[in-house]
This record gives structure tokens, C-alpha cells and sequence, in this order.
């Protein structure tokens, strides 16, 4: 709900299509979603890279770093959560407008907030990418040593452990990282952008 009154929307005589054809490229948002653990940021990490070096312009939203500053006064509450997640949404959509691809990579567990993002962009600019992996495997993993902390009792309300994580029900990519390497899962993401022509 907007505490804001007496605000206009101003347009820009620059439009998104004008920012994309100069950049030769469609903006749009790709959404990593997934448990801690699963692949996220370090596939997104790749991926920015490889685009990069084929001349796309792109940015990376990453879960810890955008608590850092714009949401450090959120926590991990149900209720926080989907308020990281609607910023986040605002934001790229600003990205998308700026004709950028830009990649997040947020856990964002709840099904419903990945929908509130999808909304805020045409159809063609939300791809939703599922990082599957075994909770198993997570845990393996464990790069942070959350998991160790959560099963020790020493983080509540740990997505997967104590808060749950509701699988996308049709994401328009999924990389399952138990079984892809991160060039392989990269390479995904890289022929469907170019199949679908964006870039």
C-alpha cells in the first residue's frame, strides 16, 4: 500500500524499446529461484560473464548482496520475505525499462511472490528459472554453512529446514544441478535466450 500522495508519473521521451534497439538486445528479467545451495549465484555468476562476453548487457541481483543495502532492514520473516521479493520485482522492473537483461537470484520461496513480480512485466520479460536441486545435495554443499546452523537450531525460519519452499508449478526453465555442471546449466539459459531471440 503507497504512503505516497500527490505523485505523478512522469514519461521519459526515451522509451524501452528505443534502450533496446540501441543496445541490440530484448530486456527482460531472468528469475533464479531455488534453495540455498542450489546453484543461483554461482550459475548466474557464469552466465552474467558469458554474456557479457558476447556483447549483452545485463545486470545481477543477488539475494545477499541487495540485503547489503536497499533491503538490509528486512529480515526473514514470512512478511519480509515477500517484501524483499516485491522491491526486488520494482527494481528489475526499472532494469527491464533501462533495456537490460537482468538475472536475480533470490530463494524466494513462496509461489505467490514470484507471481506478484511476473505481473509487474509483459509476458515475454519473466523467465522463470528453476535451479532444482536435492535438498541432499544443498546441504552437501552447504557454501555459507547455513544449513549447519539451521539443523543446529541456531537459525529459525531456514528455507527447506523449518520454512518451506513451494517449487515453481511451471517455470519456463529448469536447470537441475544435481545432474548439470554450471557451464552446462549456463549453456542452457544461453540457447534458449538466443532461440527466443533476445538477443
Amino acid at each position: 500500500m503507497s504512503k505516497a500522495t500527490n505523485i505523478v508519473w512522469h514519461e521519459s521521451e526515451v522509451t524501452k524499446q528505443n534502450r533496446q534497439q540501441l543496445k541490440k538486445q530484448k530486456s527482460a528479467v531472468l528469475w533464479f529461484t531455488g534453495l540455498s545451495g542450489s546453484g543461483k549465484s554461482t550459475i548466474t555468476v557464469a552466465l552474467e560473464k558469458a554474456l557479457y562476453e558476447q556483447n549483452v548487457h545485463t545486470y545481477r541481483l543477488d539475494g545477499d548482496n541487495v540485503r547489503h543495502g536497499l533491503n538490509q532492514n528486512l529480515g526473514f520473516s514470512p512478511e519480509d520475505r515477500t517484501e524483499n521479493i516485491r522491491r526486488i520485482g520494482e527494481v528489475a522492473k526499472l532494469m527491464v525499462d533501462a533495456g537490460i537483461l537482468t538475472l536475480t537470484a533470490f530463494i524466494s520461496p513462496y509461489e505467490a511472490d514470484r507471481n506478484q513480480v511476473r505481473e509487474l512485466l509483459d509476458e515475454d520479460e519473466f523467465i522463470e528459472v528453476y535451479v532444482k536441486a536435492s535438498l541432499a545435495a544443498c546441504e552437501n554443499r552447504d557454501p555459507k554453512g547455513l544449513y549447519k546452523k539451521a539443523r543446529a537450531g541456531e537459525i529459525k525460519g531456514f528455507t527447506g529446514i523449518d520454512a518451506p519452499y513451494e517449487e515453481p508449478s511451471s517455470p519456463t526453465i529448469t536447470l537441475d544441478t544435481d545432474v548439470l555442471s554450471v557451464p552446462e546449466a549456463v549453456q542452457t539459459v544461453i540457447t534458449y535466450l538466443k532461440d527466443k531471440g533476445y538477443f
